[in-house]
């Protein structure tokens, strides 16, 4: 079956550094040689939002006017919004490379579920907080405790942004970092490595130097995922 690719990065540094794209790139490929599709035209958006519909950006609008079935990597790479999802659904055919057998219905189904956790987190947080104001107006002294405390932190929090202005923006500066190859490490479990070794051996493979401009060794493995909470399939 002859596709199309579609690629997407947020960020221009994502999308300068190539780590992004290159990740995307290798799911649809791998994905393709499974399947058996044949990717005739690749389209890509760089430091575009995806709360933006995909119609709405210049290069995904060509790849869904090619009128082939379009390939995205990975489902948020197309949207975060399930209206999106679902009315691309009814009028174009369209693929996902790390669920490649799922039909429109299963995508849907994904879609809506994965906005439902994000809005559930919300949601119990608010509530959570909410319970315990309440508990604190009727006169109990732990919630009212709890209260303070938190004030408390996040008082302590801010001041202690304010002096540490400089290692913030150290830390800012790795989490920039690492978000440039979380795809890079994602495609490394994707394609079976289960240890930190097997990650830093397909990192280094795949010439992606660490931070510091060295090689990836398990424990820098292990910081990078970390810092971007990722984790290890079970086998």
């Amino acid at each position: 079956m002859d596709v199309v690719a579609y690629y997407r990065v947020s960020t221009k540094a994502q999308g300068e550094s190539g780590l992004g794209l290159d990740a995307q790139r290798e799911y649809v490929k791998f994905a393709a040689e499974q399947q058996g599709w044949v990717v005739m035209a690749e389209f890509e958006d760089v430091g575009v939002s995806g709360a933006i519909h995909p119609l709405e950006r210049q290069a995904s609008a060509k790849a869904f006017a090619d009128g082939r079935p379009v390939v995205v990597a990975k489902l948020d790479r197309m949207s975060r919004d399930v209206e999106h999802i679902a009315g691309l659904m009814k009028r174009y055919k369209f693929h996902v490379a790390t669920m490649p057998t799922a039909d429109t219905f299963q995508l849907h189904i994904y879609a809506v579920l994965a906005e439902q956790e994000r809005t559930f987190i919300s949601e119990r947080t608010k509530a959570a907080l909410k319970s315990l104001q309440m508990r604190a107006a009727s006169g109990d002294r732990e919630a009212a405790q709890k209260i303070t405390n938190r004030s408390l932190a996040l008082a302590k929090g801010r001041v202690s942004l304010n002096r540490t202005k400089g290692h913030n923006t150290q830390r800012q500066q790795a989490d920039e970092r690492a978000a440039l190859i979380k795809d890079a490490i994602e495609l490394c479990i994707f394609k079976g490595a289960n240890t930190l070794q097997a990650v830093a051996e397909c990192l280094i493979s795949r010439n992606i130097p660490t931070a510091r401009g060295g090689q990836w060794c398990p424990t820098t493995a292990m910081r990078a995922m970390n810092r971007l909470g990722l984790k290890l399939n079970k086998v």
